[in-house]
């Protein structure tokens, strides 16, 4: 049984940074993608970003546009650690953030948008910034 744990949401200011982490643990082959996602109370949930973890394609990430510049993902394989860095946090960041974790294959742009794709999640961790 694979397990994912979220942390290190907080509460911030406007113009604040936060640092989330996300630890992979249990019978899990391979991470081939991992994301983060979030949702805002009444929003959609929708894709923060992908680290293509897959041997042939290892590296490739995919940010959502509305956090380029400002969030920056990075995985320790040994540990199975997923680390999203977020600076310039602003209002409309708000919401529950959560890791998911793909094993069957690589990663495509499109699973951004398709949360489906993803079958482990962990409980996810709340992000809160004020203006």
């Amino acid at each position: 049984q694979v397990q994912v744990v979220e942390s290190g949401g907080g509460s911030v200011q406007a113009g604040g940074s936060l640092r989330l982490s996300c630890v992979v643990s249990g019978f899990i082959y391979r991470t081939d993608c991992v994301a983060w996602f979030r949702q805002a109370p009444e929003n959609e949930r929708e894709g923060v970003v992908l680290l293509d973890n897959h041997y042939d394609y290892h590296g490739d990430i995919y940010y959502a546009d509305s956090v380029k510049g400002r969030f920056t993902v990075s995985l320790d394989n040994d540990k199975n650690i997923l680390v999203l860095r977020m600076n310039n946090l602003n209002p409309d960041d708000n919401a529950l953030y959560y890791c998911a974790v793909h094993t069957s294959g690589r990663c495509y742009p499109d699973y951004l948008v398709e949360s489906y794709r993803f079958a482990n999640w962990g409980q996810g961790t709340q992000v809160s910034v004020s203006s």
